[in-house]
């Protein structure tokens, strides 16, 4: 079988472990946000007691499903943009030092008296 080889360098396994990260965070919270918002229409409402196991079920894994994705999709982008903050101090910490490098080797010019 042929892969794409997309999880090959670091880089894209650290940012799939991120996004792993916030979807399992994402989901504990919303998971709870949605089980409170069951226990209350379970005590309020007689129409959400007569729904049955399977649809209430349902209801909490969808909540848990988007505040999976949701939280992922934060996360990933975070880590983007400390990636690419990372990268371009890089990039700028090169041109600096070449720089430095290009002003030591200019002579200094005499002065004339």
């Amino acid at each position: 079988m042929h892969t794409s080889g997309g999880l090959k360098n670091d880089e894209a396994n650290s940012a799939a472990w991120e996004a792993g990260r916030g979807a399992v965070g994402g989901a504990v919270k919303w998971g709870v946000g949605t089980a409170i918002l069951g226990a209350a229409g379970y005590a309020m409402s007689p129409i959400y007691r007569g729904l049955t196991i399977q649809f209430k079920v349902f209801l909490q894994m969808s909540g848990m499903i988007m505040g999976s994705c949701l939280e992922a999709d934060h996360r990933i982008r975070q880590y983007e943009a400390k990636l690419r903050m990372e990268k371009r101090m890089i990039r700028d910490r090169a041109v600096w030092e070449q720089y430095e490098q290009e002003f030591e080797q200019t002579p200094v010019p005499k002065k004339s008296s």
